[in-house]
Parts: structure tokens; C-alpha cells; sequence
């Protein structure tokens, strides 16, 4: 079963860039975020509800839906707004270098020859994909565009290790980090002046986003994890490429050859980096 939770999980996510592209022609990023966070806290507060039990432990989740979702996906869904989705997913997922690299200093963790050939490949591979391939200009089509989606990876990275030191339940945790994190969402919208109610699509493809995104994934993934986390490692692998796919079909991006080999290179990167580490 476990291995069915994670071609599940894996199959969602790679639709999700799809997702944003679309949504985002009909919403603002933090509109985007508004209602997809709202749909998410519905579904982790149904989850919970049974177990619910405030404890000072959720203070936590104060500074954690900080994070993510206000931070974390304001600068994602920016940076998707700016660039194509198949740079933005691209840059978006050299998160586990940036994980690696976040590791060195804060685990205490000493990179390997492996490591930091990985790094470099990985890396060098982000650079292709946001130059489209013109490595010798440098010329980067939108700056701010690309510094978003790598930033959006260094959030993602650091909000992964701090949840290392989370031990709360998924759906309690998940529940306790989106009702922070709404409330900062609703404030920083209303705040911008950029409540609206949406066209359908634009709610549609929200709700889509909160449940297969933010929701319904991340619980496939839990379990597809605690079951074999070497199958679904390795799965996970697919992910970026089987994007590209649906961003081809859906979204009628034509994929560019700079992007594929960059992206290949990033993932290549990932698998050595995540192998070449000693404490």
C-alpha cells in the first residue's frame, strides 16, 4: 500500500505547477495563497477535529506558518508569476542543495568530495535553466523573477530543518502551522488591498492547489515514507520531469532543451549531494 501512497503523492505534485500557472492568470499570488490556505486548513481542521487538544506546544506552529505557508509560497507563487513555470519548478526544486548547504553549518555536517561535485553540478544546472542555456551572457530574462524561485528553495529548505525538531502528529502540526499562518495570510492581503471574490476558475484552481498541494499529498507522502522510504526517494525523482509533461499539455508551455538538460543536471546534483555527506 505504501508504495501506492507514494506514486499518488508523486503523480499530484507534479501537477501542482500546472496548477499555480493557471491560477495565477486569474489571481494575484496572495489571493492565490489566501483561499488555497483556507481550503488546506479546512481539510488538516476536519483531520484533527477528532484529536483536537491545545497544548503550548502548537505555539510553534506562531513562528513555523510564518514560514510556510505566508512566506514560503508569497515568494513561490511570485516567482511563478514572473517566469515560466518550467523555470520556476526547476529553480524551485534545487531546495535539496539548498538543504545540503543549509546543513553544513547548522547540523554540523562536513561535505564529501561527492557532496560538493553535486553541488556544483546541481547548481550549474539552475544557472542553465535561468539563463535558457546562454551560460557565456549571463543574460537572465527576469531577475527578480529567478532570485524568487532560488529563494523560495532556501525557504523550503530551512523550513524543513526546523521541522526536524517538530514531533507533533502530521494532521495536528499541519493544522496548528495553516491556522497561523491564514491569519497572517488574511492580514497581509486585506493590509495590500487585494481582497476579491474570484472567477471560478480562479477558485477552482485555489482549492485544487490547497488540496493537492498544501493537503491531501503530504498525507499520501507520510504514510508512503513511514512504509518504504527508499522507493519513495527514489520516485520522488520523477517529479520535476513528469511536470514538464503537464506543463507541455496543460498549461501549453513549449519545453525548452536548456531546461531539461538543466533540470536533469539538478536532480543528478541532488543525488549525489544527498549521498556525499559525513557528520
Amino acid at each position: 500500500m505504501s508504495k501506492k501512497h507514494a506514486v499518488g503523492a508523486v503523480l499530484l505534485w507534479s501537477t501542482v505547477a500546472s496548477a499555480f500557472k493557471l491560477s495565477l492568470r486569474y489571481l494575484t499570488p496572495l489571493q492565490l495563497l489566501f483561499y488555497a490556505s483556507l481550503t488546506s486548513l479546512i481539510l488538516f481542521g476536519l483531520l484533527y477535529a477528532p484529536n483536537f487538544s491545545p497544548r503550548r506546544e502548537n505555539l510553534r506552529s506562531a513562528y513555523l506558518g510564518l514560514i510556510n505557508p505566508l512566506l514560503y509560497y508569497t515568494v513561490l507563487f511570485s516567482a511563478y508569476d514572473r517566469l515560466p513555470a518550467q523555470e520556476a519548478q526547476a529553480l524551485n526544486y534545487t531546495w535539496p542543495l539548498m538543504l545540503v548547504l543549509l546543513s553544513i553549518p547548522l547540523l554540523g555536517k562536513r561535505p564529501g568530495a561527492r557532496t560538493v561535485i553535486g553541488l556544483a553540478l546541481g547548481f550549474l544546472g539552475a544557472l542553465i535553466v535561468a539563463t535558457k542555456g546562454q551560460l557565456t551572457t549571463l543574460n537572465f530574462s527576469d531577475p527578480v523573477g529567478v532570485a524568487l524561485g532560488l529563494g523560495s528553495a532556501v525557504i523550503w529548505a530551512s523550513y524543513w530543518l526546523l521541522n526536524l525538531r517538530d514531533g507533533r502528529a502530521l494532521a495536528e502540526k499541519m493544522f496548528w502551522n495553516f491556522l497561523f499562518g491564514f491569519a497572517y495570510v488574511s492580514a497581509a492581503l486585506f493590509l495590500s488591498g487585494g481582497f476579491a471574490v474570484p472567477l471560478r476558475e480562479g477558485l477552482a484552481g485555489a482549492v485544487y492547489v490547497g488540496l493537492f498541494e498544501m493537503g491531501v499529498t503530504f498525507l499520501l507522502w507520510y504514510r508512503a515514507v513511514e512504509g518504504d522510504m527508499a522507493f519513495a526517494s527514489n520516485l520522488a525523482y520523477l517529479v520535476p520531469f513528469l511536470s514538464l509533461f503537464f506543463i507541455s499539455l496543460v498549461v501549453g508551455e513549449s519545453i525548452a532543451p536548456a531546461t531539461v538538460l538543466g533540470l536533469a543536471m539538478i536532480v543528478g546534483g541532488i543525488s549525489l549531494g544527498r549521498g556525499g555527506q559525513s557528520l
